[in-house]
């Protein structure tokens, strides 16, 4: 099953760098960090804060398959997108060029730890007129999406399973935040948008219901 509607030919695969496992500051300080910040510096991110950042949602903590964040049942329903606007994430920098992640829609593939383009593009204010004119949408240089495919879930638990999911995206949107903290970033949860505009923004097969959008950027 594809998680887009139509599966592009671009078909890039972006390797992530392996993820640090110990960090400058403790947990209780990102706690005590942790804001709501709807206001971010236009600078671009680097290929490692935005390997971390997804690493702390959905990456591979385990030898059985475990991930960053708890899952009822270990069935894992959340799929995290990244839109990625022009000049916003630097792959590597030289002495004076820099090599820069395509701008677009990529898809976080936690097993391999690398990102997917699925449609290349800068679609940042597409997805802001979703979110109803949030403007800051556009100034971050990255947003990140959770979504659920729900059926994942409630195979095994029924009519609970919508609870257990969204349970399982506000522990992955908790980690997004103060993992931020701990980079020197900021972020906020949305939850304010027109779900079909943003399924249709993502290219989004139907039975993906889009939860968060998560914009991320260093706070001005």
């Amino acid at each position: 099953m594809s998680l887009r509607a139509k599966r592009s030919n671009l078909e890039a695969v972006v390797k992530l760098p392996s993820p640090q496992l110990k960090g400058k500051i403790s947990l209780e300080e990102t706690i005590l960090r942790r804001r709501s910040v709807r206001r971010y510096r236009r600078e671009p991110l680097d290929l490692f804060q935005l390997s971390q950042i997804l690493w702390s949602a959905q990456g591979i903590t385990g030898g059985r398959g475990f991930r960053a964040a708890p899952s009822a049942g270990a069935t894992y329903p959340l799929e995290i997108f990244v839109v990625v606007g022009k000049q916003s994430v630097i792959i590597r920098e030289a002495k004076e060029v820099s090599e820069e992640l395509q701008a677009g829609i990529y898809h976080y593939e936690p097993d391999s730890h690398s990102l997917s383009l699925g449609k290349a593009a800068d679609l940042k204010p597409d997805l802001a007129r979703a979110t109803m004119g949030q403007e800051f949408v556009i100034d971050a240089p990255v947003d990140i999406i959770i979504g659920a495919l729900y059926h994942r879930t409630s195979y095994r638990y029924g009519r609970r399973a919508e609870g257990y999911v969204h349970m399982e995206a506000g522990h992955a949107g908790e980690n997004i935040h103060l993992q931020a903290v701990a980079l020197g970033l900021a972020t906020v949860e949305i939850g304010a948008f027109r779900d079909e505009e943003v399924r249709e923004v993502l290219g989004l097969a139907e039975q993906i219901k889009p939860l968060y959008i998560m914009p991320l950027g260093k706070p001005a």
